[in-house]
């Protein structure tokens, strides 16, 4: 049991914008949270793009994150394991472009 204050995966909705000059997270895009990934939307690049910067902007490893759905539109919804929806919320405010 490694992560006992998170035992539930929780999901997260995302606006990708594949083809950037670097990663970042953005910041709000409705119910959404915009990310931004330099990786070209093809082969499954800008999905792994987007698990890597959710893992480390969030402190997980990579198997952590899965997108569960919305793997070929921009639209995507992310399953995040050890993590409380509070904390994920905290961090990605955190780390949103701008922030300081």
């Amino acid at each position: 049991m490694s992560h006992p204050a998170a035992a539930e995966p929780i999901r997260l909705a995302l606006r990708v914008s594949p083809g950037g000059s670097r990663a970042a997270v953005i910041g709000r895009y409705g119910n959404a949270w915009k990310v931004r990934v330099v990786a070209a939307p093809e082969r499954g690049r800008a999905n792994d793009s987007v698990v890597a910067l959710l893992a480390s902007t969030l402190g997980l490893k990579a198997p952590d994150v899965r997108i569960v759905s919305g793997t070929t539109s921009r639209n995507k919804t992310v399953e995040l394991t050890g993590l409380t929806l509070a904390e994920v919320e905290s961090r990605l405010t955190d780390a949103q472009e701008g922030a300081s």
